[in-house]
């Protein structure tokens, strides 16, 4: 994988796997954990705009973007606690943790369990909770893999700058492979845990909601509710984007994270 000068990458064991992870920048740690379709890169508009700043890491989610698969893993619970593990094993504190879309809900768990380790959270069109009555998230199984990630943007043509009119087939590929990994583990109830919409009443850490406007894979109203359920959090929303907050608007995206 190409790197630009200023960025690292490593591995880290985890749980018999493992996990990838790059890192750029200097200053507070941000951990960004990825969307569903998969690892923006740390080259990226995104994780470069926070890397100004901060010290970013982005972790590859167990069995994604073709890591190591964790056979035995069938709920992001378990991913969040491979991600635990990692950070600990970085020897990471007082880390603010960002999680977008799939991520989202991963980032969720992970801070119903280390209260003590995640200072700050910043969830982007975060899955994870069941929307009121009358919405639902998006279900990416029922179309093509090209047609859920352009339902992800609200400007068409940044997804065709970014993946062109007709992604390549390696693209096409990865994003099978993610579809497959997001299956194993989201499939039952789809993409919304019942248990943490009771856990993450406990989150104390100081906690920032961002929805893109024109969201059409998880509702404006999912957002609202994770606002209602996490005590003292707030609820920005991005005017122009889509889903994929971090493609659309990445400057604007980091600004927010900044200002937690």
């Amino acid at each position: 994988m190409a790197t630009s000068p200023n960025t690292e990458e490593q591995f880290v064991e985890v749980a018999g796997s493992r996990l990838h992870i790059q890192k750029a920048g200097s200053g507070r740690p941000v951990v960004v954990l990825h969307q569903d379709i998969g690892t923006p890169g740390i080259d990226s508009a995104f994780p470069q705009a926070l890397a100004q700043t901060n010290t970013v890491y982005l972790p590859t989610h167990p069995g994604f973007d073709k890591q190591d698969v964790p056979e035995w893993a069938r709920h992001p619970r378990d991913l969040a606690v491979m991600h635990l593990w990692a950070i600990r094993d970085l020897g990471l504190t007082s880390v603010t943790l960002c999680g977008l879309g799939f991520g989202g809900w991963v980032a969720a768990e992970m801070a119903t369990m280390a209260h003590q380790l995640i200072d700050k959270l910043v969830l982007v069109g975060a899955t994870g909770i069941q929307p009121p009555e009358g919405d639902q998230i998006l279900d990416q199984f029922v179309t093509s893999a090209t047609d859920y990630a352009r339902a992800g943007f609200a400007d068409q043509s940044n997804f065709d700058r970014l993946f062109e009119s007709e992604p390549s087939v390696d693209t096409l590929e990865i994003w099978e492979i993610n579809r497959e990994m997001t299956t194993r583990v989201a499939w039952k109830p789809y993409m919304f845990s019942l248990p943490l919409v009771k856990l993450i009443g406990g989150i104390k850490a100081p906690t920032l909601l961002v929805w893109g406007e024109e969201d059409r894979i998880v509702p404006l109203s999912s957002g609202q509710r994770y606002q209602s359920l996490i005590p003292g959090s707030r609820l920005e929303v991005v005017k122009g984007a889509g889903h994929f907050v971090e493609y659309e608007k990445p400057k604007e995206l980091a600004s927010l994270v900044d200002s937690l």
